[in-house]
């Protein structure tokens, strides 16, 4: 089990973002460091009140950054892809469960096992939001109704503190890139934290009431959030401020990218509507059941992308997305084996160990997390070839390579990361003494994570709420 609340890295500059703790924190003994500085608040932009302002089309991507004090949020996973993987999950019961995904070849076949490396409490309150930093990163952020969002290093398997900054549960969490993370909350902010001393950058204000969801652009340079007050709000992450907002008539539960960035989507309930990134509205999804998450994901082997839509019938419906935009997406495939309905759901790219019979070199895993208590593994390889797709053919079953029983665990959120996690090659060596330093400094302090699990508590409370519910030199961003 981790240590204290909040073990600041050696050295460091700068503290984590803390606030006063509440009475209902009292539970958890912590040392809290000084709040860190924030630079001035931004200023979102906005024309009037009342109505909702004319909708203008997203920004031009590709000159964003070119102005003055940007801070670049954009540096990109590596292209090596990774051999092995991570699956963490977040529970009702406060647990944070940690599993090693492995590839190997029995006779002809791929071998897909999930092994257990750490389960335990990392919350006062039950876990809402969960992410991993992208390309080899080494950082896991969870997000709680405690308020707090911790940070682990995935690599040593420690704890390095608590970000106090929100003044309400965290609804979601993203790694726009390797150093930088944002997280959103019910007090209606989003947070800009950077990771190497993790200091809130920006605190960026313009939703009314809670934020349910933040989707980052796959250039890291702009990210869409919705929200209770039923409106899309644009969010420039160079300059760390509000670049337009539009109401759209409903509360958005999600938003989500499509992995080129041609595309975005909203869900609410059973509904996804899908846009151009001129805001113009191509396609209305409506599903079957209740959705409870959606994911773009590229196609394996070929071009094109699918949408992943985890839903309250059991299953995991998969959308073929045409690639002119005239045809309406279709239901080509479901992922099966659920008892219960599908939570959440992440997928991951992986290179494939070579055998003498077998041509593909990697595939795309997708996991699911089911309120049955299991984690369970698919291949998004057994999806029928985009020439096959029509309006009329069957939907193909797909069921799970692997699974994981959590043995009745209420899981909540869920992350994919690279499991064969190394220091970039490019990492100067200054900073790799650096690192190494901490990392002996740190390993006399901590203790590592743990399989030991407590027992779940019953909370009625909770279950009420269910039913409802690093870049190197880096510069601050400047006031805009």
């Amino acid at each position: 089990m981790p240590g204290g609340l909040a073990q600041r890295k050696r050295g460091s500059a700068s503290k984590l973002a803390a606030r006063p703790t509440k009475k209902a924190r009292t539970e958890e003994k912590s040392t809290v460091p000084r709040k860190a500085t924030s630079p001035p608040k931004p200023k979102v932009a906005s024309k009037g009140k009342g109505n909702a302002r004319e909708t203008a089309p997203l920004p031009d991507l590709k000159g964003k950054g070119k102005a003055k004090a940007t801070t670049n949020t954009s540096d990109g996973p590596s292209n090596t892809l990774p051999t092995s993987f991570k699956v963490m999950v977040g529970s009702y019961e406060k647990l944070l469960y940690g599993l090693e995904g492995t590839v190997s070849v029995e006779e002809v076949d791929f071998k897909y096992n999930l092994k257990p490396i750490f389960i335990f409490p990392a919350h006062v309150s039950y876990l809402k939001a969960i992410a991993a930093s992208p390309g080899g990163g080494k950082w896991l952020a969870t997000g709680s109704a405690d308020e707090i969002v911790k940070v682990w290093d995935l690599r040593r398997r420690k704890e390095i503190g608590g970000l106090m900054h929100h003044e309400g549960s965290i609804t979601h969490l993203q790694f726009p890139s390797r150093s930088h993370l944002l997280s959103a909350s019910e007090d209606g902010t989003l947070c800009l934290f950077r990771a190497r001393d993790w200091a809130v950058l920006r605190s960026l204000k313009g939703h009314k009431g809670r934020v349910n969801c933040v989707g980052v652009h796959p250039s890291g340079k702009v990210a869409l959030s919705v929200g209770k007050d039923r409106t899309l709000r644009m969010w420039d992450l160079m300059r760390g401020k509000g670049s337009a907002s539009t109401k759209i008539g409903k509360e958005g539960e999600l938003v989500r990218w499509s992995t080129d960035g041609s595309l975005f989507c909203v869900q609410t309930q059973s509904t996804i509507d899908i846009y151009s990134t001129d805001m113009e509205l191509l396609h209305t999804i409506t599903h079957p059941s209740r959705l409870h998450d959606v994911k773009f994901c590229k196609r394996v082997g070929e071009s094109g992308e699918v949408l992943l839509a985890a839903a309250e019938d059991k299953k995991l419906s998969i959308y073929d997305i045409p690639g002119d935009h005239d045809a309406p997406p279709i239901i080509i495939a479901e992922m099966v084996g659920h008892t219960n309905r599908v939570k959440a759901v992440d997928a991951l790219q992986i290179a494939l160990p070579t055998t003498s019979d077998s041509t593909r070199i990697s595939t795309t895993l997708v996991s699911t997390i089911s309120s049955d208590g299991k984690i369970r593994l698919y291949d998004l390889a057994s999806l029928p070839p985009s020439s096959s797709t029509s309006p009329n053919q069957e939907k193909v079953q797909i069921e799970p390579l692997t699974e994981y029983d959590t043995k009745g665990s209420r899981l909540t959120c869920l992350t994919l990361a690279d499991g064969d996690v190394a220091l970039p090659k490019s990492t100067s060596g200054k900073r790799k003494r650096e690192e190494q330093k901490d990392e002996e400094a740190e390993s006399d302090d901590d203790e590592e994570w743990g399989l030991e699990q407590e027992e779940p508590e019953d909370d009625d409370e909770e279950d009420e709420e269910e039913g409802e519910d690093e870049n190197e030199d880096e510069e601050e961003y400047e006031s805009a």
